[in-house]
């Protein structure tokens, strides 16, 4: 008698069927996955955009991201950190112009401070930089000629015309204020601010160092003669004048602080660089010491402005006339910066006109107060205080304009400078194959 068979329909397995105890394999009939669906959710949630944070950001690509107010705070930063001898200067007048040294303290704190700075700005040069760049910078004649002319020359000449145009209106300018800008424009370079700017900028610091030696010395025999030469025009504020004879005391000035805060030091410098390299070297370069040398430099303009506030130079000075004053040494700094530049860039390489556009604009306080109390007699300290004003406020103006200037003279040699640290490295690679006889 046959067997019945059940209604349900029994086949081969399928691929979804499910396994039967007896043998047999039943179709699975439950409904199938939808595979495909999920593929598409899958593929929908992949292509879907993430949102990450900023660190998952940075590490994903190793690059920070700032948001704008991150990167306004580090813009900040970095300008502070690299403008900060600017913001101490404007610190230091500020408080010079509040509290002073007394008067009967002036004289020595002034020779002090002089000295002093002065000593340690090139005695850090003379342990800084080697002997033999500074015997091929001493040879470089044309370069010397050049800058001499142009410190010389082309400011005092550029400074006369300026003063000429001023002197219309004797009832507006005060004449030994004019006085002080021939002053100004015959004197010779600085020795301290365009040594200390030149390496900031990363321009020829020994060739500055040079130029700042040959200036200085050159400044008893060439300043005067130029002097006498524009004060002989006969103009109406030449007439406040009554001259003196005594050059002698002229020479022997300068050529004592030439010798004890320049040559000396400096002299001192390569001594111990010769005897102490590696220990000099750590020093000044590993330990940064070198940055002592824009310290001296804020203590020379702490001790001009201190000296100036405290002798009532600018409270005896029209403030139409201070303000003017101000005006005119930024024009004659553009004038005499853009002159040198313009001329340099035709002939020397980048860190020569870097070392140029220091010198030529820059111009020493420290040779004007000399020249002016020894060259002329019978002047109150009231009209000796506005015969230096000028002089004064550039100083403040020339370092002012010379440190923002490092930014943009960094920025001007830095595809130099690569290209040199290229050419170093593949004559490194040449000489090493040639070792090696490859």
């Amino acid at each position: 008698m046959p067997m019945a068979v059940s209604t349900h329909h029994v086949s081969i397995k399928s691929s979804n069927a499910a396994p039967h105890s007896d043998g047999l394999e039943l179709e699975d009939t439950r409904a199938p996955e939808n595979t495909n669906s999920d593929v598409t959710k899958s593929n929908k949630q992949s292509t879907r955009p993430q949102h990450r944070t900023i660190e998952q950001l940075q590490r994903l690509d190793g690059k920070p991201v700032y948001t704008k107010r991150q990167k306004i705070a580090k813009n900040l930063i970095w300008l502070a950190k690299d403008q900060w001898f600017l913001i101490a200067m404007g610190i230091i007048i500020l408080i010079a112009s509040q509290v002073q040294v007394p008067s009967s303290q002036q004289p020595i704190k002034r020779t002090v401070v002089t000295y002093l700075s002065v000593s340690v700005i090139f005695f850090i040069n003379g342990c800084t930089l080697s002997t033999r760049v500074l015997l091929e910078n001493y040879k470089k004649w044309k370069v010397h000629a050049f800058v001499q002319l142009q410190c010389y020359l082309v400011t005092s000449a550029a400074t006369f015309a300026i003063v000429s145009l001023c002197a219309t209106n004797p009832s507006f300018m005060d004449p030994w204020l004019l006085i002080g800008f021939l002053f100004l424009g015959s004197a010779p370079t600085t020795m301290s601010s365009n040594v200390v700017m030149t390496r900031q900028a990363h321009g020829n610091t020994a060739l500055t160092v040079v130029q700042s030696v040959i200036g200085n010395f050159l400044c008893p025999f060439l300043t005067p003669i130029l002097l006498q030469m524009y004060l002989s025009c006969d103009a109406w504020y030449t007439k406040v004048l009554v001259s003196g004879d005594n050059y002698a005391e002229i020479y022997r000035r300068v050529f004592k602080q030439l010798g004890l805060s320049l040559f000396l030091p400096m002299a001192l410098g390569q001594l111990v660089q010769h005897l102490f390299p590696a220990p000099t070297r750590k020093v000044f370069v590993d330990w940064k010491l070198i940055k002592l040398s824009s310290i001296a430099l804020l203590s020379l303009v702490w001790q001009t402005f201190d000296q100036a506030f405290r002798s009532a130079a600018f409270a005896s000075v029209k403030p139409s006339n201070i303000i003017f004053i101000v005006f005119i040494n930024i024009a004659l700094y553009a004038i005499w910066l853009g002159i040198c530049f313009a001329a340099a860039t035709v002939w020397l390489d980048k860190r020569d006109v870097i070392a140029c556009c220091y010198c030529c604009p820059s111009k020493a306080l420290s040779m004007v107060v000399p020249l002016s109390s020894v060259m002329y007699i019978s002047v109150s300290p009231v009209d000796q205080s506005k015969l230096q004003i000028p002089a004064i406020i550039f100083q403040a103006l020339q370092v002012a304009i010379g440190g923002g200037l490092t930014v943009v003279f960094r920025r001007w040699i830095r595809p130099f400078e690569h290209e040199e640290e290229m050419r170093e490295g593949r004559q490194e690679d040449k000489d090493v194959r040639g070792i090696a006889g490859v």
